[in-house]
């Protein structure tokens, strides 16, 4: 395996952390307490390119390997999680199944206004009775002549009020359900019977917006219908699992970060007359956050690389959302913990990580469901 990435890589990997440490961060609490990222910040976003990393370059992205995406995005897991979000949901599961899945019509329609970061995507599988359970949705999708009418309701759909395009999966045949019966389909803001519902108080993730999408006899031209009819399913495990790895290196940055943190902290804070850094039990938690960080990071770049490479990474994608998201988990915990009462304070950055961490172990799959992902492949290999 080699992770060696040109200069150019090198020198923008540098550009985006001095973008992160030194703009975004200065608004992290204007951002926690209006739930709303400020439009210069999206703007400088665009302008770097950073809506546009997965996108091939002829549709006017960056056209980045998922390795090179997964470098970006740990710089990026550095800053306020809502802020990645709404660029993360846009590069990752926004696009991803018309990258991979859209008729050439449809990428030259979408994609070059989704990279300049113009138009925001995002991806509506969940429903109130079809979370983990994605076999059990109720919304469907019946064809008309040279439409497709969408009846149903999604909920907990990332940058759901504020997208201007949605991969939607649909039941078109009952009887067949999951296997050959979903189907996935491209929905505009503006289309007919649909809306946006319910938004969202969550506990983190502040300035990502996350809602409910309303179809109502939603009216979706024909020539939306993204891959073939009936492989809505597979084609949502598909642009789940590749969203898994980049979830990985967010998750990577944001330990990172915290990291950091603590090891300053632990220097200037002094109690009993010294620094606490100085201290064995504060000592053996940082090198445990090193530790883990280092093997999450490792994991990631080595099945960013499987993918590049063409590898089958359905069990590998799993592990990494799986794992990296623990270990920022107990990274955030210990966080809290060497900071002590300031750190449950939300004058400091801690606070905000350790909420907005909570989140990774639930969204794009929770982890008991990538735990059955690796187990049922792991029997499989060993039939």
């Amino acid at each position: 395996m080699d992770f060696t990435v040109s200069e150019e890589m090198q020198a923008m990997k540098r550009t985006v952390r001095e973008f992160v440490d030194g703009e975004v961060d200065a608004y992290a609490r204007q951002i926690e307490e209006e739930d709303r990222v400020p439009e210069h910040l999206i703007r400088k976003a665009r302008e770097m390119g950073l809506f546009g990393m997965s996108i091939p370059e002829e549709y006017g992205g960056l056209g980045l390997s998922m390795l090179e995406r997964c470098l970006l995005l740990e710089e990026l897991g550095r800053a306020p999680a809502g802020f990645v979000s709404v660029i993360g949901t846009n590069i990752g599961i926004g696009c991803t199944g018309i990258v991979e899945l859209g008729t050439e019509d449809q990428k030259r329609k979408y994609l070059p206004p989704m990279a300049r970061g113009e138009k925001i995507g995002a991806f509506a599988l969940t429903e109130p009775e079809a979370g983990s359970d994605a076999t059990n949705l109720k919304t469907t999708a019946v064809r008309q002549g040279d439409r497709w009418i969408i009846n149903g309701v999604k909920h907990f759909i990332t940058n759901g009020p504020i997208a201007d395009v949605v991969t939607v999966i649909a039941v078109t045949d009952r009887q067949k359900g999951a296997r050959g019966g979903f189907s996935a389909f491209l929905v505009e803001k503006g289309f007919p019977g649909f809306s946006v519902g319910t938004i969202e108080k969550k506990m983190g993730l502040r300035g990502s917006q996350t809602s409910e999408l309303i179809f109502d006899n939603c009216e979706v031209p024909a020539a939306n219908l993204l891959g073939e009819e009936g492989r809505g399913y597979a084609n949502a495990l598909r642009i789940l699992g590749r969203g898994r790895v980049t979830l990985g290196a967010r998750c990577v940055g944001a330990c990172e970060k915290l990291l950091e943190l603590c090891i300053k902290y632990a220097q200037q804070r002094v109690q009993f007359g010294q620094p606490i850094a100085s201290f064995q039990a504060i000592q053996w938690m940082l090198a445990d956050m090193a530790a883990e960080t280092a093997a999450a990071r490792a994991l990631t770049r080595q099945v960013a690389w499987m993918v590049d490479q063409g590898f089958r990474c359905v069990k590998e994608a799993a592990m990494v959302k799986l794992f990296a998201s623990e270990v920022l988990g107990r990274v955030a915990d210990r966080a809290v913990q060497i900071y002590g009462g300031m750190g449950y304070m939300k004058d400091f950055p801690i606070e905000r990580f350790y909420r907005d961490a909570r989140i990774t172990r639930i969204y794009e799959g929770t982890n008991e469901i990538q735990r059955l992902i690796v187990a049922n492949e792991l029997l499989k290999e060993y039939a």
